[in-house]
């Protein structure tokens, strides 16, 4: 008898397929599942960038916080110290102004004293290189010069008065040249008549002069070269104390005659 072939059926293929599939690949995810976890971590770790943005941005928000607060105030700070540079300012400037008044008040006191210590002097005359004599009388001293020297009648001499005649600092015995005398005349007439005689002097070692304090004695030694250019250049120039006059004009200038400003 022939061999007959047989045809499996199609719920056996499919029941033997789908054994094949369990044995070959147990436990295997389908396509469809793999996207689904692909999709959830995807989602997981933007969800996690996302609170890390989240966080950063309160981060920067409280910086930025601290910050705008520290800029009100360091507003607030400068606004203060705009207050009291300004009100510093006011007080500087009104403490400049009472010390300008001050510098301006000394000075008019100072020079008030000095003018009070020149008309002190009004009445003295210095006199320079009289012989010094050991025990000398320096008014007789004074009155000899004045009648040798200064050529003045003996009766006009004899009726010179003084309140005070005295040496001008102690004496030092090695100096070369005599202390100067001073003399304070009871009479301004007397002391300008024997003043007027000092062109008798010309030439001569001896000298007659005012006597001023210390401060006019710098003024006028600053004044006497001004003078004399003035009188080359062929002007009339004369000093009255510590004042320069030319052609009849006072001398002023800021530099060299400060005093008068």
């Amino acid at each position: 008898m022939g061999k007959t072939n047989q045809t499996p059926s199609a719920s056996s293929k499919a029941s033997t397929s789908k054994r094949s599939r369990n044995v070959e690949s147990p436990g295997a995810t389908s396509p469809a599942g793999n996207d689904s976890t692909d999709i959830l971590t995807s989602i997981d770790n933007k969800l996690s960038s996302f609170d890390a943005r989240m966080s950063l941005l309160e981060i920067l928000h409280r910086e930025f916080q601290a910050l705008r607060e520290s800029l009100e105030f360091s507003q607030q700070q400068v606004q203060t110290l705009a207050a009291e540079n300004a009100a510093l300012r006011g007080s500087v400037k009104t403490l400049t102004e009472g010390m300008s008044r001050i510098s301006d008040e000394n000075k008019r006191i100072k020079e008030s004293i000095i003018d009070l210590q020149a008309r002190s002097m009004r009445d003295n005359l210095v006199f320079s290189g009289i012989p010094e004599q050991a025990d000398e009388d320096p008014e007789l001293a004074v009155k000899n010069f004045i009648q040798n020297q200064l050529k003045l009648p003996v009766d006009v001499v004899k009726n010179i008065t003084f309140h005070r005649v005295h040496r001008l600092g102690g004496k030092r015995p090695d100096a070369r040249r005599p202390r100067p005398i001073v003399a304070k005349f009871e009479h301004y007439q007397q002391k300008v008549q024997v003043r007027g005689r000092g062109r008798e002097l010309r030439g001569t070692d001896f000298s007659i002069n005012d006597q001023f304090p210390k401060e006019i004695l710098e003024r006028r030694r600053v004044l006497f070269p001004i003078r004399r250019k003035f009188m080359e250049g062929g002007s009339r120039a004369v000093i009255a104390v510590d004042k320069l006059f030319i052609n009849g004009q006072l001398y002023r200038d800021q530099k060299t005659t400060p005093w008068l400003f």
